[in-house]
Protein backbone atom coordinates (compact mmCIF):
# COMPACT_ATOMS: atom_id res chain seq x y z
CA UNK A 1 0.00 0.00 0.00
CA UNK A 2 1.16 3.31 -0.99
CA UNK A 3 2.25 5.44 1.92
CA UNK A 4 1.39 9.33 2.56
CA UNK A 5 3.98 11.60 1.92
CA UNK A 6 5.21 14.06 4.19
CA UNK A 7 7.50 16.81 4.09
CA UNK A 8 8.94 18.51 7.29
CA UNK A 9 9.92 22.19 7.57
CA UNK A 10 11.97 22.80 10.78
CA UNK A 11 15.57 23.90 11.08
CA UNK A 12 15.72 22.38 14.47
CA UNK A 13 17.74 18.64 13.62
CA UNK A 14 16.01 16.94 16.35
CA UNK A 15 12.96 18.44 16.12
CA UNK A 16 12.51 16.78 12.36
CA UNK A 17 13.81 13.64 14.02
CA UNK A 18 11.00 13.30 16.81
CA UNK A 19 8.44 14.10 14.20
CA UNK A 20 10.10 11.15 11.51
CA UNK A 21 9.94 8.69 14.73
CA UNK A 22 6.61 9.57 15.61
CA UNK A 23 5.42 9.12 11.90
CA UNK A 24 7.56 5.88 11.13
CA UNK A 25 5.12 3.16 11.86
CA UNK A 26 2.14 4.72 10.19
CA UNK A 27 0.91 4.91 7.20
CA UNK A 28 2.88 8.37 6.65
CA UNK A 29 6.24 9.04 4.89
CA UNK A 30 8.59 11.56 5.46
CA UNK A 31 9.75 12.46 1.63
CA UNK A 32 11.80 15.36 2.06
CA UNK A 33 13.33 18.09 5.31
CA UNK A 34 14.15 21.22 5.56
CA UNK A 35 15.73 23.74 7.43
CA UNK A 36 15.01 26.51 5.63
CA UNK A 37 12.43 28.34 3.60
CA UNK A 38 14.65 28.38 0.63
CA UNK A 39 15.03 24.85 0.72
CA UNK A 40 11.03 23.91 1.76
CA UNK A 41 9.88 25.60 -1.79
CA UNK A 42 12.93 23.48 -3.49
CA UNK A 43 12.18 20.31 -1.93
CA UNK A 44 7.96 20.98 -2.25
CA UNK A 45 8.21 21.05 -6.31
CA UNK A 46 10.50 18.24 -6.26
CA UNK A 47 8.82 15.68 -4.26
CA UNK A 48 5.08 17.52 -4.16
CA UNK A 49 3.80 15.90 -0.43
CA UNK A 50 0.51 15.26 0.24
CA UNK A 51 0.83 17.82 3.64
CA UNK A 52 4.00 19.57 5.35
CA UNK A 53 4.66 20.22 8.52
CA UNK A 54 5.78 23.60 9.41
CA UNK A 55 8.44 25.43 12.02
CA UNK A 56 7.00 29.02 12.48
CA UNK A 57 10.63 30.36 12.96
CA UNK A 58 13.36 29.95 10.17
CA UNK A 59 16.38 31.00 9.82
CA UNK A 60 15.80 32.98 6.52
CA UNK A 61 11.98 33.48 6.78
CA UNK A 62 9.13 32.74 9.02
CA UNK A 63 7.07 29.78 9.00
CA UNK A 64 3.97 32.08 7.44
CA UNK A 65 6.37 33.44 4.48
CA UNK A 66 7.40 29.94 3.67
CA UNK A 67 3.62 28.77 3.66
CA UNK A 68 2.69 31.82 1.31
CA UNK A 69 5.72 30.35 -0.79
CA UNK A 70 4.44 26.77 -0.97
CA UNK A 71 1.45 28.16 -1.59
CA UNK A 72 2.50 29.84 -4.50
CA UNK A 73 3.86 27.18 -6.02
CA UNK A 74 1.00 24.96 -5.10
CA UNK A 75 -2.11 26.37 -3.71
CA UNK A 76 -3.75 23.33 -3.08
CA UNK A 77 -0.76 22.46 -0.74
CA UNK A 78 -1.53 21.20 2.91
CA UNK A 79 0.17 23.06 5.60
CA UNK A 80 -0.01 22.08 9.75
CA UNK A 81 2.03 24.99 11.75
CA UNK A 82 4.14 23.42 14.88
CA UNK A 83 4.80 26.11 16.99
CA UNK A 84 5.83 27.10 20.22
CA UNK A 85 3.50 29.78 20.26
CA UNK A 86 -0.20 29.27 19.16
CA UNK A 87 -2.29 32.81 19.91
CA UNK A 88 -5.22 34.28 17.38
CA UNK A 89 -3.05 36.24 15.77
CA UNK A 90 -0.88 33.87 14.94
CA UNK A 91 -3.91 31.40 13.86
CA UNK A 92 -5.44 34.48 12.06
CA UNK A 93 -2.01 35.70 9.58
CA UNK A 94 -1.63 31.68 9.03
CA UNK A 95 -5.51 31.30 7.46
CA UNK A 96 -4.85 34.14 5.52
CA UNK A 97 -1.95 32.74 3.87
CA UNK A 98 -3.38 29.55 3.40
CA UNK A 99 -2.20 27.50 6.65
CA UNK A 100 -4.68 24.45 7.58
CA UNK A 101 -4.02 23.61 10.65
CA UNK A 102 -2.81 24.64 13.89
CA UNK A 103 -0.62 22.38 16.58
CA UNK A 104 1.48 23.68 20.12
CA UNK A 105 5.16 22.22 20.52
CA UNK A 106 5.19 19.42 22.34
CA UNK A 107 2.81 17.59 19.94
CA UNK A 108 1.71 14.48 20.90
CA UNK A 109 2.40 11.58 18.07
CA UNK A 110 -2.14 11.03 18.64
CA UNK A 111 -2.51 15.25 17.84
CA UNK A 112 -0.20 14.94 14.87
CA UNK A 113 -1.33 11.88 12.90
CA UNK A 114 -5.00 12.88 14.08
CA UNK A 115 -4.12 16.10 12.15
CA UNK A 116 -2.66 14.61 9.22
CA UNK A 117 -5.29 11.99 8.74
CA UNK A 118 -7.91 14.62 8.49
CA UNK A 119 -6.11 16.97 6.01
CA UNK A 120 -5.48 13.78 4.14
CA UNK A 121 -9.12 12.73 4.33
CA UNK A 122 -9.79 11.82 0.69
CA UNK A 123 -11.16 8.59 0.93
CA UNK A 124 -8.40 6.59 -0.45
CA UNK A 125 -6.13 8.21 1.94
CA UNK A 126 -8.18 7.66 4.95
CA UNK A 127 -8.80 3.63 4.01
CA UNK A 128 -4.57 3.85 3.60
CA UNK A 129 -4.04 4.99 6.76
CA UNK A 130 -6.64 2.75 8.74
CA UNK A 131 -5.47 0.05 6.47
CA UNK A 132 -1.64 0.38 7.67
CA UNK A 133 -1.86 2.01 11.26
CA UNK A 134 -5.04 0.16 12.58
CA UNK A 135 -5.71 -2.70 10.57
CA UNK A 136 -2.06 -4.33 10.06
CA UNK A 137 -2.00 -4.29 13.89
CA UNK A 138 -4.84 -7.42 13.96
CA UNK A 139 -3.00 -8.97 10.70
CA UNK A 140 0.04 -9.89 12.99
CA UNK A 141 -2.06 -10.77 16.11
CA UNK A 142 -4.28 -12.97 14.18
CA UNK A 143 -1.44 -14.93 12.47
CA UNK A 144 0.99 -15.21 15.99
CA UNK A 145 -2.42 -16.08 18.04
CA UNK A 146 -3.24 -18.85 15.56
CA UNK A 147 0.82 -20.07 16.16
CA UNK A 148 0.91 -19.72 19.37
CA UNK A 149 -2.42 -21.24 20.82
CA UNK A 150 -2.14 -24.10 17.74
CA UNK A 151 1.29 -24.43 16.51
CA UNK A 152 -0.50 -24.39 12.87
CA UNK A 153 1.15 -21.92 10.22
CA UNK A 154 -0.94 -19.96 8.36
CA UNK A 155 -0.98 -17.35 5.21
CA UNK A 156 -2.63 -14.13 5.74
CA UNK A 157 -4.53 -12.07 3.74
CA UNK A 158 -5.63 -8.32 3.79
CA UNK A 159 -7.95 -6.57 2.22
CA UNK A 160 -10.83 -3.62 1.95
CA UNK A 161 -14.16 -4.51 2.71
CA UNK A 162 -16.94 -3.35 0.04
CA UNK A 163 -19.47 -5.04 1.50
CA UNK A 164 -21.57 -3.82 4.92
CA UNK A 165 -22.90 -6.89 6.00
CA UNK A 166 -21.00 -10.11 6.78
CA UNK A 167 -22.66 -13.80 5.41
CA UNK A 168 -21.21 -15.98 8.15
CA UNK A 169 -22.30 -20.03 8.82
CA UNK A 170 -20.55 -21.51 11.30
CA UNK A 171 -19.43 -19.54 14.53
CA UNK A 172 -19.09 -15.39 14.56
CA UNK A 173 -17.29 -14.08 17.77
CA UNK A 174 -17.93 -10.61 18.23
CA UNK A 175 -15.80 -8.29 20.16
CA UNK A 176 -16.47 -4.61 20.41
CA UNK A 177 -13.55 -1.42 20.18
CA UNK A 178 -13.80 1.59 22.68
CA UNK A 179 -11.55 4.28 22.96
CA UNK A 180 -9.79 5.99 19.43
CA UNK A 181 -10.99 5.25 16.66
CA UNK A 182 -14.38 2.69 17.96
CA UNK A 183 -15.41 -0.12 16.09
CA UNK A 184 -15.66 -3.53 16.25
CA UNK A 185 -13.28 -7.17 15.14
CA UNK A 186 -16.10 -10.32 14.58
CA UNK A 187 -13.77 -13.25 13.70
CA UNK A 188 -15.78 -15.84 12.24
CA UNK A 189 -15.01 -19.72 10.79
CA UNK A 190 -17.00 -22.36 9.87
CA UNK A 191 -18.21 -25.42 11.73
CA UNK A 192 -15.18 -27.88 10.86
CA UNK A 193 -12.38 -25.93 10.98
CA UNK A 194 -14.12 -24.37 14.56
CA UNK A 195 -14.43 -28.30 15.97
CA UNK A 196 -10.55 -28.97 14.31
CA UNK A 197 -9.14 -25.60 15.67
CA UNK A 198 -10.68 -26.42 19.35
CA UNK A 199 -9.40 -29.82 19.32
CA UNK A 200 -5.89 -28.73 18.61
CA UNK A 201 -6.16 -25.95 20.80
CA UNK A 202 -7.26 -28.37 23.71
CA UNK A 203 -4.51 -30.49 23.06
CA UNK A 204 -7.22 -33.62 22.82
CA UNK A 205 -6.36 -37.29 22.72
CA UNK A 206 -7.06 -38.64 19.32
CA UNK A 207 -10.36 -40.39 19.42
CA UNK A 208 -11.92 -37.72 22.14
CA UNK A 209 -15.49 -35.77 20.89
CA UNK A 210 -15.52 -32.32 21.15
CA UNK A 211 -18.64 -31.10 21.96
CA UNK A 212 -20.16 -28.11 20.14
CA UNK A 213 -20.14 -26.29 23.35
CA UNK A 214 -16.54 -26.36 24.34
CA UNK A 215 -15.61 -25.75 20.61
CA UNK A 216 -17.37 -22.65 20.97
CA UNK A 217 -16.09 -21.31 23.95
CA UNK A 218 -12.23 -22.37 22.69
CA UNK A 219 -12.81 -20.18 19.88
CA UNK A 220 -14.52 -17.67 22.02
CA UNK A 221 -11.59 -17.32 24.58
CA UNK A 222 -8.56 -17.44 21.39
CA UNK A 223 -10.61 -14.64 19.46
CA UNK A 224 -10.46 -12.50 23.03
CA UNK A 225 -6.86 -12.89 23.38
CA UNK A 226 -5.99 -12.32 19.69
CA UNK A 227 -8.28 -9.23 19.15
CA UNK A 228 -6.76 -8.09 22.38
CA UNK A 229 -3.23 -8.65 21.43
CA UNK A 230 -4.30 -6.50 18.26
CA UNK A 231 -5.30 -3.42 20.19
CA UNK A 232 -2.20 -3.78 22.39
CA UNK A 233 -0.16 -3.30 19.24
CA UNK A 234 -2.34 -0.26 18.17
CA UNK A 235 -1.68 1.23 22.11
CA UNK A 236 1.86 0.72 21.46
CA UNK A 237 2.12 3.21 18.80
CA UNK A 238 -0.85 5.67 19.57
CA UNK A 239 0.07 5.87 23.51
CA UNK A 240 -2.72 7.87 24.49
CA UNK A 241 -5.74 6.53 21.98
CA UNK A 242 -6.43 3.48 25.06
CA UNK A 243 -8.54 1.24 22.70
CA UNK A 244 -9.93 -1.22 24.79
CA UNK A 245 -11.89 -4.31 24.12
CA UNK A 246 -15.48 -5.29 25.11
CA UNK A 247 -16.56 -8.64 26.55
CA UNK A 248 -17.29 -11.27 23.69
CA UNK A 249 -20.51 -12.37 21.98
CA UNK A 250 -20.67 -15.50 20.15
CA UNK A 251 -22.94 -16.53 17.78
CA UNK A 252 -23.61 -19.99 16.35
CA UNK A 253 -25.66 -21.10 13.31
CA UNK A 254 -26.12 -20.88 9.96
CA UNK A 255 -26.80 -18.35 7.48
CA UNK A 256 -26.04 -15.07 9.53
CA UNK A 257 -26.32 -11.81 8.09
CA UNK A 258 -24.39 -9.50 10.50
CA UNK A 259 -24.61 -5.43 9.07
CA UNK A 260 -21.91 -3.16 9.26
CA UNK A 261 -22.73 0.25 8.79
CA UNK A 262 -20.57 3.22 8.25
CA UNK A 263 -17.60 1.05 9.33
CA UNK A 264 -14.59 1.34 7.18
CA UNK A 265 -14.14 -2.70 7.14
CA UNK A 266 -10.84 -4.46 6.32
CA UNK A 267 -11.23 -8.26 6.44
CA UNK A 268 -8.30 -10.89 6.70
CA UNK A 269 -7.90 -14.25 5.98
CA UNK A 270 -5.87 -16.59 7.63
CA UNK A 271 -5.90 -20.11 5.77
CA UNK A 272 -4.59 -22.89 7.55
CA UNK A 273 -4.83 -26.78 7.52
CA UNK A 274 -7.21 -26.43 9.72
CA UNK A 275 -9.51 -24.25 7.58
CA UNK A 276 -9.97 -20.55 6.67
CA UNK A 277 -10.13 -18.46 9.78
CA UNK A 278 -11.14 -15.01 9.07
CA UNK A 279 -11.27 -11.45 11.05
CA UNK A 280 -13.21 -8.63 10.06
CA UNK A 281 -12.14 -5.69 11.48
CA UNK A 282 -14.22 -2.35 11.07
CA UNK A 283 -13.33 1.46 12.17
CA UNK A 284 -15.87 4.25 12.57
CA UNK A 285 -16.25 6.47 9.86
CA UNK A 286 -16.28 9.41 12.07
CA UNK A 287 -12.50 8.90 13.76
Amino acid sequence: MEKVKVMIVDDSKVSRAMIEGNLARTNFEVCAQAKNAAEAVELYEQFKPAVVTMDMNLPDADGLECSRRIRAVDPEAKIVMISAMKDASLVARGREVGISAFLQKPVSINELIDTLMILCQSKAGKVAVLRESYAKPFVKALQQGIFSMTGVHSEVELQEEERSFLDISGIAVIVGLTGIPNGRAIVYMDDKTMKDFATVMLDAEEGDEITEDEASESVEEAVNIIVGRGVSNINDVFKDKEMRITPPGTIVGSKIRIASPKLTTFRICARTRLGDINMSVGFAEGE
